[in-house]
């Protein structure tokens, strides 16, 4: 399995301090990646005046009205009836005149006898299409996901006019099921695949589109909707970029650096401003200075697509815990920025969803993402000669790394999140800790310690459990999430570790092969606490087809472990 060349094993540096202190260890990322066009004492200078070298850019502007916004009491209305099953049927649905228009109407009609709210909004909107398919009969796994991609694949140069679709310039996969629209984290799992399958073409329409994003939003949005804009997701974009270079060379780093640099900016809004100990936005400044990053989201509102729900558990943790409802809204929208929506890994007491407090925590994989995303801007400025870009941004690098293996550092041996408030590490073990090997941050004797609690504590008969508990939301245990698995193996090998590697991506194809070879279908995760056992379930709507992630992570490990199936 080919581990990019600048994330490889991170050098070592070790000082003359005690070992296991802070500062004992500093990891370096590859040098041949910055073209060894800085010296370690230019870094130093860097990483010592963060103020100088931290990006601090406001970027971004007005953005288009989601339908809450639009809609008012109706929307409030529709959400609260439960017109629709799925709350998000009905911001995905186009309306058939102007709001302005359907709310005069709405506020006209509400009152009078006979009213119907259903037929209301049968008259007034239009619900999102269908998107499941029939596969033709039997195709082997590798040829149904070859097959899907088309099925997948949609062009929205434009959309209906007041529609919360946001239109996109050129081509994209979808997840499927309820998934009408691109996903930031998503697509780069399926990028895997769709170049696996020979589609450069389409990888590089969907960069294109990103780029337009950042370009546009300041940012790349959870998904091209209008309620998705007031937050991003994981920002995988460098290694979007760095897919496609390795295919097309390092020209597509010179092309898309204006845009990793927005994003950059766009994370790190407010670093030389916070002060020690405190947050803003994305932004947490650790005691020692250090600026990482937190989940955020700019709304502290419930989700469009999610109303009911979130209305319900801000009751619930405003009756029982007196928590305000707009902290509650923004920790909830905060875990939808984080992809893990929902899981233990952010609630206060490992069990209840009342008790999320995302904002609260500084995530390793956020951060181990950051840290990607400032080598290969580093790596971008080496190749167009912008040295001083080179320095500063190789400086953050180290900073950073320093600072995960400070703060995101368990002393039960493993990588975690922080609880920056509480200031202490959280406990619950799952497959995040992988990150820092992922991305080449990781010191190499934690990185065998992780690899010790990953064997010991989440692996399972058909992959890797996604936590330690079990409280039926979808990203807890017995659930197993494609994404999570090329994570893992990808960073285990990275280290050295390919034979749990092996056992990871063994194990979990298997469960795939066995829901499809039952089933005829992949879905969007898997149970993986016995093999072949079947699609996962819990959350907030039910197990979705498709799909995206899993169809690109499988082509991968078929190749990797399958070749010729």
């Amino acid at each position: 399995m080919r581990v990019p060349s600048h994330i490889q094993h991170p050098v070592a540096i070790r000082s003359d301090a005690e070992p296991g202190s802070p500062g004992t260890m500093r990891t370096a990322f590859h040098l041949s990646a910055l073209r060894r066009t800085v010296t370690f004492a230019a870094l130093a200078w860097c990483a010592g005046f963060a103020g100088v070298c931290a990006a601090d850019t406001q970027v971004g502007g007005a953005l288009p009205a989601p339908p809450d916004q639009l809609y008012g009491d109706l929307f409030v209305a529709v959400q609260t009836a439960q017109i629709f099953p799925d709350q998000k049927t009905f911001v995905d649905a186009t309306p058939n005149t102007t709001p302005t228009a359907i709310v005069a109407a709405y506020e006209a009609a509400k009152n009078k006898p006979g009213f119907s709210l259903l037929a209301f909004v049968n008259q007034y909107f239009t619900p999102p299409p269908d998107q499941s398919v029939t596969p033709p009969p039997n195709q082997t796994l590798r040829e149904h996901i070859d097959w899907l991609w088309p099925a997948l694949t949609r062009t929205t140069t434009s959309a209906p006019d007041y529609s919360s679709l946001i239109p996109m310039p050129k081509p994209y996969v979808v997840p499927g099921g309820r998934f009408r629209e691109g996903y930031y984290w998503d697509t780069y799992f399926t990028m895997l695949g769709l170049q696996e399958s020979g589609n450069e073409d389409l990888v590089d329409d969907m960069l294109d589109n990103f780029a337009y994003m950042i370009d546009t939003y300041g940012h790349i949005p959870n998904g091209n909707r209008t309620y998705y804009l007031s937050r991003s997701q994981p920002p995988f974009f460098s290694f979007m970029v760095e897919l496609a270079a390795q295919k097309e060379g390092n020209s597509v780093y010179q092309k898309y650096l204006p845009e990793l640099r927005k994003e950059y900016a766009y994370w790190m809004q407010g670093a030389s401003t916070t002060s020690p100990g405190n947050a803003s936005g994305n932004v947490v400044v650790m005691p020692n200075r250090a600026p990482l990053n937190r989940y955020w989201d700019a709304l502290d509102t419930p989700r469009d697509e999610s109303y009911l729900e979130d209305v319900q558990t801000a009751q619930q943790a405003q009756q029982t815990l007196g928590r305000a409802p707009s902290d509650v809204y923004r920790d909830l929208r905060a875990t939808a920025e984080s992809g893990w929506d929902f899981s233990s890994r952010w609630f206060g007491d490992n069990a209840t969803l009342a008790t999320v407090r995302t904002t609260s925590i500084v995530p390793v994989d956020l951060n181990s993402l950051m840290y990607h995303l400032e080598t290969t801007i580093a790596h971008g400025c080496s190749i167009t000669h912008d040295f001083l870009c080179v320095i500063e941004f190789t400086g953050n690098a180290i900073r950073r790394a320093d600072a995960i293996n400070l703060y995101l550092w368990n002393a039960k041996g493993y990588y975690s999140d922080y609880d920056w408030q509480l200031a202490k590490s959280r406990d619950n073990q799952t497959p995040a800790m992988l990150y820092p090997l992922f991305v080449g941050a990781a010191w190499p004797q934690r990185a065998q310690q992780t690899a010790q609690v990953v064997q010991s504590v989440l692996l399972q008969p058909g992959g890797l459990a996604t936590s330690i508990y079990n409280t039926t939301q979808q990203w807890d245990a017995p659930n197993g999430w494609a994404p999570l698995h090329w994570i893992a193996l990808t960073g285990l090998t990275s280290y050295g570790n390919t034979a749990l590697a092996t056992q990871i991506g063994t194990r979990f194809l298997t469960d795939v092969q066995g829901l499809y070879a039952s089933q005829q279908k992949l879905v969007e995760k898997y149970v993986v606490e016995g093999a072949g056992t079947g699609g996962g379930g819990g959350g907030e709507y039910p197990l979705q087809d498709g799909f995206g992630w899993t169809n690109g992570v499988t082509l991968k490990l078929l190749d990797a472990y399958s070749p010729g199936s």
